[in-house]
């Protein structure tokens, strides 16, 4: 894959993160709330971790995984969306949003158009994702977004919350 890819929707751009977003990704991130409902967040969330996350974001095999700056053209990045090679059919999308965009659609309309990406540009014909049982809005933005429930649920560690909990794994196809 040549270059980074931005996507765009009605709202939104989503591009690379880059060295001028790390005071945002700082400020917004550091949310007990986000983080205890991601698997690797930590909390608290400061400059080195926003850093070392946009380090790493920049150096990212672009054909095994991606990390796109979510940004909303009037205040900037608002959250991160990525897709990561930890699925068994496929990639799995993460995200999250800061508690000022919340019940707004951000997380859907950035992980749908992530998903047609995925699908037409990138190739991919399954995404996975999961989210845990105690965040069902995140549910809502996955079966918006197109996921269908396989019936799964695992446990899975969250660094914010320093313990496992339960996650119910679902599916996209394409």
């Amino acid at each position: 894959m040549a270059g980074f890819p931005t996507v765009s929707t009605p709202r939104l751009t989503l591009r690379a993160p880059a060295i001028g977003d790390v005071s945002r990704i700082a400020a917004l991130a550091n949310d007990i709330d986000i983080a205890r409902m991601t698997t690797s967040m930590p909390y608290p969330y400061g400059r080195a971790e926003a850093e070392a996350f946009v380090a790493r974001a920049q150096t990212l095999d672009l054909d095994r995984e991606v990390v796109f700056a979510i940004d909303d053209g009037r205040d900037g990045l608002i959250g991160v969306v990525g897709l990561f090679p930890h699925g068994p059919l496929g990639p799995e999308i993460g995200y999250w949003i800061g508690r000022d965009y919340w019940g707004q659609g951000y997380a859907t309309e950035a992980a749908s158009s992530v998903l047609v990406w995925a699908g037409q540009d990138w190739g991919r014909r399954a995404v996975m994702s999961g989210h845990f049982a105690d965040n069902p809005a995140s549910g809502r933005v996955l079966e918006k977004a197109g996921f269908l429930y396989t019936g799964e649920v695992q446990s899975r560690r969250s660094t914010a919350r320093s313990a496992a909990a339960a996650t119910r794994m679902m599916v996209w196809l394409a």
